[in-house]
């Protein structure tokens, strides 16, 4: 992942992301394809980025740069296909930047013609832009969580869970967001459902239920699933935070249906789990406080480990889904910014 700044700005940052992908089908089909970062039975290969960030300005020239390293016992492959890609401004999709697979070389939309591959050595994915313009100033930033409903855990279908991320202000992840979400160290032991059809899970500490002590960390696949009758839990995907997420501080503890009146007369609303997960990730919110979210969940974020509070690890500490009329905690809001 690599970051582009304009020099003189104080704001605008640029993130692009290098893509590496083998393939047995023909150029003409590339649309068709997903990127697959390891495959568990065949060559692996996985992406390195070195500088997280780049500093140019407008009108000039810049690399971003980008290494990919595969297993030296497999073969060369010529239908290696090379994609760059950059998030737009919504952060909520992605748009093809440059795409190579041979002698085969693509650019799309306004980088038409101002891109390129450095090429400079072996294994080298760099991308050269030429003539910067502002439109190539932006930012992304991402999270990806593990969701299940109320019902438990294996209750959703995937129309399901396309709802389910969506009443959480996200979006069903795909195998890439959730790849680096497992980079960045996402363990989860429950299958979910992702945004092309596939049911997988990150695992970072190999252990007995979760496919096997003595197996390798990797994300599992179960493989392509039947949307309408196979029932998983689902990974959720959101980078949209525009506004406050915050501990109401309140005298006494709360009912569920008191959480939402208690925020409600703050001029907010009761927080969605996306928007914990968010503020957690994106911002180091850290509070030692359970609190109830719009789901009926009651969760708690920790982004500095101690005792009592996640000692071992920082996470969205989940206690469950209480009973809403009898149990009580605090609560966390959030205040969209106008």
């Amino acid at each position: 992942m690599n970051s582009l700044l304009p020099s003189g700005f104080l704001f605008g940052l640029v993130v692009s992301l290098c893509l590496a992908d083998n393939f047995d089908q023909a150029y003409s089909d590339l649309e068709h394809y997903r990127t697959i970062y390891i495959s568990e039975n065949g060559p692996r290969l996985s992406v390195v980025t070195e500088q997280a960030k780049v500093v140019s300005r407008r009108g000039g020239n810049v690399t971003l740069p980008c290494k990919y390293i595969r297993d030296s016992s497999a073969p060369p492959n010529p239908k290696l296909r090379i994609k760059w890609t950059k998030l737009t401004a919504d952060y909520l999709r992605e748009e093809d930047v440059f795409v190579v697979m041979g002698f085969h070389k693509k650019s799309y939309g306004s980088f038409h013609g101002r891109v390129y591959l450095q090429d400079a050595g072996e294994n080298d994915a760099s991308l050269v832009i030429n003539d910067i313009t502002l439109e190539d100033y932006g930012k992304y930033k991402w999270i990806v969580f593990p969701y299940f409903p109320r019902l438990g855990r294996y209750n959703l279908n995937f129309h399901d869970a396309e709802k389910a991320c969506r009443d959480q202000d996200a979006v069903v992840a795909s195998f890439d967001q959730l790849y680096e979400a497992w980079r960045g160290g996402l363990d989860w032991c429950n299958a979910g459902w992702l945004s092309d059809g596939s049911v997988q899970y990150p695992i970072t500490k190999p252990r007995e239920p979760c496919g096997g002590k003595n197996t390798v960390p990797g994300v599992r696949n179960y493989g392509q699933r039947d949307k309408e009758h196979n029932r998983y839990d689902v990974f959720c995907f959101t980078s949209n935070y525009r506004g406050r997420f915050y501990y109401l501080i309140h005298p006494t503890k709360l009912t569920y249906d008191e959480a939402v009146q208690a925020c409600r007369r703050d001029g907010a609303q009761i927080a969605k789990v996306g928007q914990m997960f968010a503020a957690w990730k994106l911002l180091g919110y850290d509070r030692c406080d359970a609190g109830w979210l719009a789901d009926g969940s009651v969760r708690y974020p920790i982004s500095r480990p101690r005792r009592r509070c996640s000692p071992n690890e920082a996470a969205v500490r989940f206690s469950g889904f209480p009973d809403k009329k009898h149990k009580l905690y605090g609560v966390y809001c959030f205040k969209a910014h106008n």
